[in-house]
């Protein structure tokens, strides 16, 4: 009985530690020295986008779930095939995803600004 507390304690103290270190947050400044534009352009594609598919917003949100649900948010489900290597984009699981087009528009404007 005593070992079972023990693990169960050694358990949740090692959570603890874990979660109690963790200073990893999101910020939605994170681009302002680098990029301050990058709010407005993003906007500015998507809006464009919006226009030739009203559904971009939801294709966008499904990109970001099919890339996040699984292994975290790497955007791995972006990269093409290469030789030998199938992507994530053309697995079977994300045939039904669209919107990558959109996504490369935001970042050929960002690289273009």
């Amino acid at each position: 009985m005593s070992s079972s507390f023990s693990i169960v304690a050694a358990i949740i103290l090692v959570t603890i530690c874990v979660l109690g270190n963790s200073k990893a947050q999101l910020s939605s400044t994170f681009y302002t020295t680098t990029c301050p534009n990058v709010t407005s352009v993003v906007r500015g594609v998507v809006e464009q986008a919006q226009q030739n598919d009203i559904r971009i917003g939801a294709k966008l949100i499904q990109v970001h779930f099919h890339d996040c649900f699984v292994n975290g948010c790497d955007g791995s489900i972006m990269l093409d095939n290469a030789d030998g290597i199938e992507s994530e984009k053309d697995a079977v699981p994300n045939q039904s995803t669209d919107g990558y087009d959109v996504v490369d528009d935001i970042k050929t404007a960002l690289e273009n600004v």
